[in-house]
């Protein structure tokens, strides 16, 4: 069983919820036969991903409660602003507002008028990761794209990001998982 959303797309995707809940993303035009027989296909990614998510559940008492979230947020405004005005000069860059949210899914993300969104919780993140997260982000003012002229941005900025971004992969679900909801 799963929740089919259908848009604009190229590709199928499969993404599993917080709570284990599958959710299929396909391309308009797919047909439903098509979109069966992928979630068939990966059954066993299905299964395995959903039991180590349900087993890495953080118990309630793990969980930010809404307190914890606005000091979080408080914390990571002044974090966060900073590192961006830092890193904004280093790299010669310009940015527009900078907002701080509770989000599930994301660090950061870069809007195409040149705002900058964070997330609360990278304040539970390690200083290093922080950085690399807000030059990402600025990164995205030159390359509103992942490409190869964007990987190569960050690299001339953060030489060893690799080892930042496998920090956020090896413990970055966990993080998020601790949101409240």
């Amino acid at each position: 069983m799963y929740t089919l959303i259908r848009s604009a797309r190229k590709t199928i995707a499969l993404e599993l919820t917080r709570q284990g809940d599958l959710i299929v993303r396909a391309p308009n035009r797919m047909p439903e036969r098509e979109i069966r027989a992928f979630v068939a296909s990966k059954e066993a990614w299905i299964r395995a991903h959903r039991e180590k998510l349900l087993a890495a559940a953080p118990d309630e008492a793990d969980r930010l409660g809404p307190a914890e979230l606005k000091r979080l947020a408080e914390a990571a405004r002044a974090d966060l602003s900073a590192r961006a005005r830092h890193w904004a000069g280093v790299m010669g860059l310009r940015y527009g507002k900078l907002t701080i949210r509770s989000q599930t899914t994301r660090w950061g993300s870069c809007s195409a008028k040149g705002n900058l969104n964070f997330n609360c919780l990278l304040m539970l993140a390690p200083e290093a990761e922080r950085d690399y997260v807000v030059v990402h982000e600025l990164c995205h003012l030159r390359h509103m794209d992942h490409s190869p002229a964007f990987w190569a941005e960050v690299e001339a900025v953060l030489p060893d990001y690799r080892a930042r971004v496998a920090w956020f992969k090896a413990n970055g679900a966990a993080l998020m998982r601790r949101m409240t909801g």
